[in-house]
């Protein structure tokens, strides 16, 4: 008998007649002789309801407080959706995470999922039961209600799909799968039937919302093939697996954009060994990512201009320790934009093909969209361009690149 795992995520549990809707789903697959594990998100909107709430009380809200109420949102729509299950004449039951027990470790808002005790479920649904699991959540070695970071349900599916060794992971989102590129903003993108785990990290961390990055990289390790696929819609999703499985028609897979992330620029830095250490050092002590960075020198070798991004969130923050570490530098001014947008292709084809880097900087030129940085990977090109231009980017890559 098939074992499998699925996931709904916040749009596809979003209100009552969708609930009912995912049940009559799980139904069907259950008639067909199969044993359902179910993970679901919060409906949509109601984390972010909560988080408002909490940062209504206290701009500097207790972690394990926050745990205990953001999880909340699971515990609601895994209750609804097993009772819209036994109303179908499905058994069924709901799950926390800590009845199961998901045991974590200590890190609150982010845990790490350390086992899964398995006996009881396993009992459930050997027995012809279907288990409801409340996604994103845990119970510490303390005994606390941890959560696994912002869309930890999808982790909760690829680690759940592990420990119950389920044949497969089959995620479910409002969309009908892994897009060539944001379908909202260009309307030739297409539908990818299959995707390496490599491909799709990168997508997922470069700005593509289908599966979060810590998820991806998690089936990955696992080796847990997932299958991404709409709950509003019969056609086959994307299957997201190893390299060995594709072939590679391509050297570009898809095309991802972030308008999250914001350039800073030195300029005049007296260039000396260690000098980026000394910009760079202050800001990951304060847990600032740094992405893209471009030195430029000048003839002379004295001065250089040092170029970087960061999350545009983290700007503000991210002068000021600069301004607090002048003492340490010496350089003639700072500069930032933060209306600046990252636009990235992806494709392990790219590897065995010569020529995708010109011919995506020709791309752009020809549509006099100016570069303001760029960073590579064996399998990404990602380039910096204002943010207004980031459509226009887009669309004439995946023309380039043979998307459309």
């Amino acid at each position: 008998m098939k074992r499998l795992t699925l996931k709904f995520g916040g749009t596809s549990v979003g209100s009552l007649e969708k609930i009912q809707k995912v049940a009559g789903i799980i139904k069907k697959k259950h008639q067909e002789d199969k044993e359902i594990i179910v993970v679901v998100s919060a409906m949509s909107g109601v984390t972010n309801d909560l988080t408002k709430k909490a940062n209504l009380i206290s701009k500097s809200y207790d972690p394990k407080e926050q745990d205990v109420l953001l999880s909340a949102g699971e515990q609601i729509s895994s209750s609804l959706l097993s009772a819209a299950l036994i109303e179908l004449g499905v058994k069924a039951r709901s799950w926390m995470g800590w009845q199961i027990p998901i045991l974590t470790d200590k890190t609150h808002t982010s845990s790490r999922v350390l086992k899964i005790k398995t006996d009881e479920v396993l009992n459930f649904i050997s027995n012809g039961g279907v288990a409801v699991i409340a996604g994103f959540q845990g119970v510490s070695i303390e005994n606390r209600i941890t959560t696994l970071g912002r869309g930890g349900s999808d982790l909760s599916a690829v680690v759940i799909a592990k420990f119950f060794e389920t044949d497969s992971c089959e995620i479910y989102t409002d969309v009908e799968g892994v897009f060539t590129t944001d379908p909202s903003i260009h309307a030739k993108a297409k539908k990818i039937e299959k995707i390496s785990y490599e491909e799709m990290l990168e997508m997922s961390s470069l700005g593509a919302k289908i599966m979060q990055p810590v998820a991806v990289q998690a089936s990955m390790i696992n080796e847990i093939p997932v299958n991404v696929s709409s709950t509003f819609s019969d056609d086959e999703g994307t299957k997201i697996t190893s390299e060995s499985e594709i072939n590679y028609k391509n050297e570009v897979t898809g095309i991802a954009y972030s308008k999250n992330d914001a350039k800073v620029t030195l300029v005049g830095v007296v260039d000396k060994p260690g000098v980026a250490a000394d910009i760079f050092e202050p800001l990951g002590k304060n847990n600032i990512n740094i992405d893209m960075v471009i030195q430029n020198i000048s003839s002379e070798g004295k001065k250089t201009d040092i170029t970087f991004t960061i999350k545009r969130t983290d700007l503000s923050k991210a002068i000021k320790i600069v301004e607090d570490s002048s003492k340490h530098l010496n350089y003639q001014k700072i500069i930032h934009d933060n209306k600046v947008a990252k636009v990235s292709i992806i494709g392990a084809g790219m590897i065995a093909n010569p020529g995708v880097t010109y011919r995506m900087f020709r791309s752009l030129a020809d549509k006099k969209i100016n570069i303001l940085a760029i960073s590579t990977s064996e399998i990404k090109i990602s380039v910096l361009v204002h943010e207004d231009r980031t459509q226009e980017a887009i669309k004439a890559l995946h023309k380039t690149f043979g998307l459309d």
